[in-house]
């Protein structure tokens, strides 16, 4: 199965990122990607952290949800949402920051909530997400062309439960692909996003899809990027540092199977 992650330089234009958006998925499909993934806040990258409650949606409705819906349904291609604003219902001053995953036939086979919101604060660059978004509480994967498939999203990568809790679901085998869509700050990207996403790799002995904010935004912050795929042995098979690019490699079940009969460590785990 070959996958696409997609890095973005979103803008405070609406219209725009969704062009370009397009532009991404269609270069994927050209390239074999049967399953393409959207970096977080594809859709808006605002001036203000408040700038996302005016695009907010509610589920099934929005040019937002509509272009995905669409661009799977044309391309025939799993999509992998990125991040949107979702309404909380009864608030206008919060909203979810959501990834919406789209199957071919165009319609919503998972929606993830992330879990975690980012805090940062080294007394030159300050953020905090809980004073615009409300967060989810329940992980989530869904199964695409045969393979299970965890979601989570950017500052959701420091937290290992998150990823342990998807790998040991009773009733469920390990995940073989886990998407990362994130906007990783060019500080906290340098030190540590590449050990992160290979750390996740390693332990739960799978393939990481990693689709970023990538570039100086327009609204003056700039991201990390290093959009990239992580292997099962926590081998980074594809990357672009910056700019706007599509990233692909293959999901290979052989290598998946190779490298858990070897290392039988998921079988190991005792608590």
């Amino acid at each position: 199965m070959k996958i696409a992650a997609l890095q973005m330089v979103s803008t405070p234009d609406l219209g725009r990122n969704l062009e370009a958006a397009g532009r991404l998925l269609a270069q994927a499909v050209d390239a074999g990607a049967e399953l393409a993934a959207l970096p977080e806040y594809f859709c808006l990258l605002g001036r203000r952290d408040t700038d996302k409650l005016a695009l907010a949606e509610a589920p099934g409705q929005g040019p937002i949800q509509q272009f995905l819906s669409d661009a799977a349904r044309r391309h025939g291609l799993w999509i992998v949402g990125g991040t949107l604003p979702m309404a909380v219902p009864g608030r206008a001053d919060q909203v979810r920051n959501t990834c919406l995953v789209f199957g071919p036939d165009g319609a919503v086979q998972a929606r993830y909530d992330k879990i975690h919101l980012f805090a940062f604060d080294n007394g030159r660059e300050r953020y905090d997400e809980a004073r615009v978004l409300e967060r989810g509480d329940e992980p989530v994967a869904f199964t695409a062309a045969g393979h299970r498939i965890g979601l989570s999203v950017c500052y959701d990568l420091r937290f290992p439960e998150l990823y342990r809790s998807l790998a040991f679901t009773p009733g469920k085998p390990p995940c073989d692909l886990i998407c990362v869509p994130a906007a990783f700050t060019y500080t906290t990207g340098q030190a540590h996003w590449e050990l992160l996403l290979r750390a996740r790799a390693v332990e739960n002995q799978c393939y990481v899809i990693a689709p970023a904010q990538g570039g100086t935004h327009e609204n003056g912050r700039r991201t990390w990027g290093h959009s990239m795929v992580v292997g099962p042995w926590g081998e980074v098979l594809a990357c672009q540092e910056e700019g706007e690019g599509v990233v692909l490699a293959e999901l290979d079940a052989s290598r998946l199977a190779e490298v858990r009969q070897q290392l039988p460590a998921l079988q190991h785990r005792r608590m």
